[in-house]
């Protein structure tokens, strides 16, 4: 029974552990903070912590900001017939109510994200980052890892027209092994916070944004979804020249990495917000 109980763990964690690779030469920071944008808007959204995909939300947001200043440019500078001013008026109280219900979820949003920039510029080499979904990170509902083998990553502030189009195409390749392996086919639990951390140097030091959890672990009775990003270039060149040191000391998911390597975790959560249940005549 035990034994029959381990084989069907190693397989879930086989199923659950996904390799994706990826035409580049080296992995740039700039696709690796695209990916984490990706992955956390489809992990946010699969588990309905927010009521649409995070860049239609984005433009959602960004649009109701316009309008309620055009509204408000208008309500000041028009003289408006009583019924023209009552709809508008009323237009303008919705505006304003939708943006409050989404503003400390965007704030959020916004400050995980950039954190995770910061992080990239700070450190040499992304080891790991991990996304946990429940109500702390010790006990979490569902986790997501990420790991990756590039030999080393390279710096670029913004990603030119090509590195879009393959950054664009890793995060796609990622988003769909995820939903090949069943990630967010669950039943709604209610909001849950997402917790974000990296595997960086013990002498990482961004004590605004990152705090060092240095025997983090979380509860063994989850089984997380593992994603392992591999450079081809880097790929071939390891195995030819049999350098695999360099390989094992970049990825995250290996428990015997490298001393100097801890976990640190962002002081930014994103708390997802409470969704309406579908009504009855929405089924169709």
């Amino acid at each position: 029974m035990k034994k029959k109980q381990g084989a069907e763990k190693e397989e879930e964690s086989r199923l659950s552990s996904m390799e994706i690779e990826t035409r580049m030469e080296v992995l740039e920071k700039s696709t690796i903070s695209h990916l984490v944008k990706e992955i956390v808007g489809f992990v946010l959204y699969m588990h309905q912590q927010i009521p649409s995909v995070l860049q239609n939300l984005e433009i959602e947001f960004d649009s109701l900001k316009e309008e309620r200043q055009n509204l408000e440019s208008v309500q000041v500078q028009a003289e408006l017939k009583a019924t023209s001013r009552r709809e508008h008026s009323a237009r303008l109280r919705h505006v304003k109510q939708r943006i409050r219900s989404l503003e400390k979820l965007m704030k959020n949003i916004s400050d995980l994200f950039s954190a995770v920039e910061l992080t990239l510029r700070e450190i040499p080499e992304v080891s790991g980052i991990v996304m946990i979904l429940g109500g702390s990170p010790i006990r979490p509902l569902h986790v997501y890892e990420l790991s990756f083998a590039h030999g080393r990553a390279v710096l670029e502030n913004q990603l030119d027209t090509n590195n879009r189009r393959a950054a664009d195409l890793l995060s796609k390749k990622a988003i769909r092994a995820l939903l090949s392996n069943g990630a967010g086919s669950v039943s709604y639990a209610g909001p849950m916070k997402l917790f974000l951390l990296v595997r960086a140097p013990t002498g990482f030091n961004l004590p605004e944004h990152f705090l060092p959890k240095r025997d983090f672990k979380y509860s063994k009775k989850v089984l997380p979804f593992r994603l392992h990003i591999k450079c081809r270039k880097f790929n071939q060149e390891t195995s030819k020249s049999h350098h695999t040191s360099q390989a094992d000391e970049t990825s995250c998911s290996q428990e015997s990495a490298s001393n100097d390597m801890i976990w640190f975790q962002c002081k930014h959560t994103i708390k997802g917000i409470v969704l309406k249940p579908p009504s009855p005549g929405d089924s169709s």
